[in-house]
């Protein structure tokens, strides 16, 4: 039982930890937005469908993606064309003193955006299924549930702290120049992993 805690937690903490699309959407959110509060939409949305994910992987369910190729064509698209949205409304979002700019995004648009960032994201698709759901498979009963629960708990913990060193960030930045990059360089960020996501559309092998 230990073990697989120690697995799951180790293993999802080295998925979750590299730059990507989802981690920067929630950063940003967190920096940008005036109180904390404001970003929770998107730190429970990309939780809530991590464990999804992490789920279904242990269950089996999300190989499904894997076998059906047109499922993966509709996937992938869907996923660049909510990426390369998201990019440009990060890249032209205002930027400046807090009390000016009361709220970047709508709850509505945080929780899309950052659902289509966790659901339509290759990466994380293919590490939960392909890692997670791989590695569960040496568990059997409680120890299962063991390792599905440590990497459900480390997707949690980081999303709120991510969430909350943007949030401290953006405290520092008063003037909004500071912002204003970060904005610029987690646009450039998510439409790489669109760009990412188009070569991969066109040449899967």
């Amino acid at each position: 039982m230990i073990q697989a805690l120690i697995h799951g937690a180790l293993l999802a903490f080295g998925l979750i930890l590299p730059l990507g699309a989802q981690n920067v959407f929630v950063f940003n959110q967190g920096a940008t937005q005036t109180h904390f509060r404001r970003a929770l939409p998107v730190i429970l949305t990309a939780s809530l469908c991590d464990t999804l994910l992490i789920t279904l992987a242990v269950l089996g369910v999300s190989v499904l993606i894997l076998t059906v190729s047109w499922l993966q064509i509709v996937l992938f698209s869907i996923g660049i064309l909510f990426l390369l949205y998201m990019g440009w409304s990060i890249w032209r979002a205002e930027t400046g003193p807090a009390e000016k700019h009361a709220e970047q995004m709508s709850t509505k648009q945080q929780i899309s955006f950052a659902a289509s960032v966790s659901l339509l994201n290759p990466h994380a698709i293919l590490d939960t299924i392909g890692v997670i759901g791989t590695s569960s498979i040496q568990y059997q009963g409680m120890e299962k549930w063991a390792f599905s629960l440590a990497c459900i708990s480390v997707s949690w913990l980081w999303f709120f702290g991510l969430g909350l060193c943007g949030r401290w960030v953006g405290q520092l930045d008063a003037s909004g120049r500071v912002l204003g990059f970060i904005n610029k360089i987690s646009a450039l960020i998510i439409w790489g992993v669109a760009v990412y996501m188009i070569l991969h559309l066109t040449n899967p092998n």
